[in-house]
């Protein structure tokens, strides 16, 4: 057989086994096998049988179980001639089974005490100097071939538990402990996208492309907004076309925008609500008349709705006569203020105290009519009703002198009345509207007093055609003396509840100084376009028929 490699038995194992194994045995030519095989070597066999069997008494517990190391040629046979086959007990033998046998018998002076690796190479080739034995003791042989049988085994791990030193006898490596791999738990949660892979699993370099884009959309939206928006705060590209826009008292910041959006001033209201309150522009846009343009940005805007950054003044004359509508549409058409907010501030607005206003009524926008004296003025452009308005209370105060007031107690005493200041603008506003020029204005007013004083048994009627023209909001073309109203002077006697008019000073001084006279009729002769007052009734048909056939 084959030299092979085999782990090393101790020398008392192997006696312990085969204790009637010869000592020694010369090596001896092979001999029939009928001839008397000649004695072994004693410390041959005995010293591998000792080293093949020692691991059998340990009591640990194996650890591991590692294959023999190589360490060269085991001769396969043993001569039978030098091995006695009638010494040897098998029957003694009583661990063959557990223990692993040698595959050859070596010389035992040439096997060290626990250097396997220098053993195995220092073991000669004694397959030609031992006779084989096994025709000539078949036990021998069978015990033999157990031996080897065991040999061929890996080493029990019960040998390495013995002797500590076993695996290095050999040369042979430790085996390495397997490490326990603790299963690691399941992760919970969205798993890992693949190598390669983006968001929603997109492929990396086609999200960067889908990222690039969204940053591109983005960018340009933005940038387009950014544009169009400073574009309209700033007016680029506008067109230069003049605007005029009114705003009223009553008017809200939202109202404001509006009309600002609807004349083509701002595009965009809410942008324009937003630079308004960032730069307090409700605080600085005052109601008024503004001359406006395309062109202007939003500061320019502000800025011109603004009275205090522009206060340019002009100035107006109030005819005399004019009626408190027409006065407010003369302030707005000046750009003053406008008609809507004066009139709400004559009815309602705050005054100073004035003693000519004692127990006036308010309420109503023609409330403060024969007070508002006509005269030339200089109003700053937008400025507020109550400037305007208190302008001319003011004027009419300092017009309505101490020497008219005791004018009213003379003419109270001539004519047995008790006549006001108010009385007394009516009757001046009545001569204001019916006088063809200012010389006449004496006259006519004696005419009124004698139809309320000296009249007689007639009925106390003035027949005015200015204040059924009044009451007609201004209507001359269509006199209707029929008219239901407390302003129908020719139904209704004594004088109208309120002037018709605003009366100037030449009026007010006919009213406190009339002229003293017997004419009770007046008629307008066209051709001259002054008045002709008659005494009867006759003689002012007369002129009627003359002038107007």
């Amino acid at each position: 057989m084959d030299n092979k490699q085999f782990p090393q038995p101790e020398e008392e194992q192997i006696k312990e086994l085969l204790p009637d194994l010869p000592a020694e045995a010369e090596p001896a030519e092979a001999v029939p096998v009928t001839e008397e095989i000649p004695e072994a070597p004693e410390t041959e066999i005995p010293a591998i049988v000792e080293l093949t069997m020692q691991p059998l008494g340990a009591e640990e517990e194996p650890e591991e179980e590692a294959p023999p190391a190589p360490a060269g040629d085991v001769p396969e046979e043993i001569p039978a001639a030098e091995i006695p086959a009638e010494e040897i007990p098998v029957e003694e033998i009583p661990a063959v089974e557990e223990a692993p046998a040698a595959e050859e018998v070596l010389p035992a002076e040439e096997v060290p005490a626990k250097d396997g690796a220098d053993f195995m190479a220092r073991i000669p080739d004694v397959e030609e100097d031992y006779p084989t034995v096994e025709d000539s003791d078949p036990e021998l042989t069978e015990t033999i071939e157990e031996l080897e049988a065991l040999l061929e085994k890996p080493v029990d791990q019960e040998f390495r538990d013995a002797d500590p030193e076993f695996d290095t006898m050999f040369n042979a490596p430790a085996p390495e402990e397997k490490k326990v791999e603790h299963e690691r738990p399941t992760r919970k949660g969205r798993p890992k996208r693949k190598k390669g892979e983006g968001l929603l699993g997109i492929p990396n370099i086609l999200a960067t492309f889908v990222w690039l884009a969204l940053i591109l959309i983005i960018g340009v939206t933005a940038g387009r907004m950014l544009w169009v928006c400073a574009a309209d705060v700033l007016a680029f590209g506008r067109e230069d076309k003049p605007v005029t826009i009114t705003i009223y008292e009553a008017d809200t910041m939202d109202d404001i925008v509006d009309k600002l959006y609807d004349n083509g001033l701002i595009r965009y209201k809410s942008l324009f609500n937003l630079y308004a309150s960032i730069s307090d522009a409700e605080e600085d846009i005052q109601p008024g008349i503004y001359d406006l343009n395309t062109r202007y940005d939003y500061h320019a805007l502000v800025n011109f709705m603004s009275p205090r950054s522009s206060r340019e003044v002009v100035e107006l004359t109030i005819p005399e006569g004019y009626t408190c509508q027409q006065i407010f549409q003369l302030l707005e058409e000046n750009r003053v203020c406008t008609a809507v907010d004066a009139a709400a501030y004559a009815a309602s607005g705050e005054l100073d105290e004035y003693w000519f206003l004692d127990g006036l009524e308010r309420g109503t926008e023609n409330c403060l009519e024969g007070y508002l004296f006509p005269d030339t003025y200089e109003f700053y452009k937008n400025s507020t009703p109550r400037e305007a308005l208190q302008k001319m209370l003011n004027n009419f105060d300092t017009r309505f002198s101490e020497e008219m007031r005791a004018q009213l107690e003379t003419l109270n005493a001539n004519l047995s009345g008790n006549y006001t200041v108010r009385e007394i603008t009516i009757v001046a506003s009545l001569i204001e509207k019916e006088s063809a020029a200012p010389g006449e204005s004496p006259k006519i007013a004696g005419v009124i007093y004698n139809r309320l004083f000296n009249w007689g048994d007639n009925p106390k009627l003035l027949g005015i055609d200015a204040a059924i023209v009044y009451a007609q909001g201004g209507d001359a073309e269509n006199i209707d003396t029929s008219i239901d109203s407390p302003y129908n002077t020719y139904l209704n006697p004594g004088l109208p509840p309120t002037p018709i008019s605003n009366p100037g000073l030449s009026s007010l001084k006919a009213a406190l100084d009339p002229e003293m006279h017997s004419y009770y009729y007046y008629v307008l002769n066209p051709s001259t376009g002054m008045h002709q007052f008659s005494a009867t009734s006759a003689e002012h048909n007369a002129w009627i028929e003359e002038f107007y056939g």
